[in-house]
């Protein structure tokens, strides 16, 4: 017996559909009248937190690069000459934005020129407690951000960055779906295992799904906001708890009609992820996933898990990554199994920072960050890219279609690493 649909009929579909699109063109539309006050002034004066900064060099001079966000939640780049260190520093800025930046960058991030008038230490948060005792445990500059970036969304620097994109793991690094699913079945595991006894016993007529999955999404919610809520992780959370919510009304929790209600519903309410690379990547993953478990159904679950997804979301997304990062390297081949030996390695070494001993694989990780690989460029054609975009939506309903999906990604893999 199959569960109900999420929708009946495509009518309720539609409908539902309409209104969430409806809703996304209503806010954006209030942001657009904020965009263009905003661009309006000559100057503006605000209060911002420095999240990141960087020295660049040119012409014999140098200047930082200093990625900020403001108290009005803007995210922004500006530089300065100063040569004040001013990592998490808070700034009293005189902006000065114009009509070159454009609603887009607005929603997104933009450059703007700046004249930084104070300049404060920030007070040591919990955050920055946890970061510290990560690093405690760790000799290596390089992977004491490691690990602060895979636990607290902490950005890499250019040079880590380099490095992860030419193992094929910068999934692996910045926060995703990948690591809360993981962590969800870690933290649902754990609380059933105490539950089970104590529901048994006290209280049999209780559902155990409900009980600790409102546990588990609370805590996690409350994680995703201690990392500051990075846009693929915001996706990945609305998805665990309409996945949840799916799971105890016994409705169909694999269908694309799902994953594009929770996709319209998180722009609704988050205009900014329209313009976020990492958010529809992260979507486009999902909806791989979504392919690869359609046409599996009757598979060994075993086989899907450790085989067909690793493998199948590798190949099925190199055509759309190279639309973007033109560089790849033959040691992404080894991506694949890095991913699937990240799914215990992940728990495994937060529970080891816990308890002080994190260093214990620094020494695997220095040798597998210093193995060489030679780079090479290939972009996806345009038209590539459009073909790809289409079949893959023809996919969802027609088998031919999946069949040359894949055959079209098996292609790619071949121009690039063989």
């Amino acid at each position: 017996m199959q569960k109900p649909k999420l929708f009946e009929d495509k009518r309720d579909f539609l409908l539902t559909l309409g209104i969430l699109l409806t809703l996304l063109l209503v806010h954006l539309l209030f942001r657009y009248d904020a965009y263009k006050a905003f661009v309006s002034k000559p100057f503006y004066f605000t209060y911002a937190n420095v999240l990141s900064a960087y020295t660049k060099h040119k012409h014999h001079s140098s200047y930082q690069v200093l990625k900020l966000q403001s108290d009005e939640g803007l995210q922004f780049y500006t530089t300065t000459h100063r040569k004040q260190e001013l990592s998490h520093t808070r700034l009293r800025l005189q902006i000065f934005p114009d009509e070159r930046i454009s609603f887009w960058d607005y929603l997104g991030r933009f450059y703007v020129k700046s004249r930084i008038k104070e300049i404060d230490a920030l007070p040591s948060s919990m955050k920055d407690k946890v970061a510290a005792k990560i690093a405690s445990q760790h000799e290596t500059p390089m992977l004491q951000r490691f690990y602060s970036a895979i636990f607290l969304a902490t950005p890499l620097s250019k040079e880590d960055r380099e490095i992860m994109s030419a193992l094929g793991i910068s999934h692996l690094v910045a926060l995703s779906g990948f690591h809360l699913g993981i962590l969800w079945g870690v933290l649902y595991g754990v609380l059933w295992l105490l539950y089970r006894p104590l529901q048994q016993r006290w209280f049999p007529y209780r559902y155990a799904l409900i009980d600790m999955g409102v546990v588990a999404i609370a805590l996690l919610g409350l994680y995703v906001w201690f990392v500051g809520m990075p846009p693929s992780l915001v996706r990945a959370y609305a998805m665990v708890v309409f996945g949840w919510l799916m799971l105890v009304m016994a409705v169909e929790l694999i269908s694309f009609g799902f994953l594009t209600v929770v996709l319209a519903g998180l722009l609704v309410l988050f205009p900014s992820l329209l313009v976020s690379l990492g958010f529809w990547f992260s979507v486009a993953g999902v909806f791989y996933i979504f392919l690869l478990l359609h046409y599996t159904q009757t598979w060994n679950k075993w086989l899907v898990i450790f085989a067909v997804i690793p493998l199948g979301i590798f190949l099925l997304m190199l055509p759309l990554v190279h639309i973007v990062f033109v560089t790849t390297t033959k040691c992404q081949l080894f991506s694949p199994l890095l991913s699937l030996l990240f799914t215990p390695f992940y728990p495994l070494l937060l529970g080891l920072h816990l308890l002080g001993k994190g260093g214990v694989f620094d020494g695997w990780l220095e040798a597998l960050f210093a193995m060489p690989c030679k780079e090479i460029a290939w972009q996806t054609p345009l038209w590539l890219a459009i073909l790809y975009g289409v079949v893959s939506l023809a996919a969802i309903r027609y088998r031919m279609a999946f069949v040359l999906l894949l055959l079209i990604a098996l292609g790619v893999g071949i121009a690039l690493y063989i």
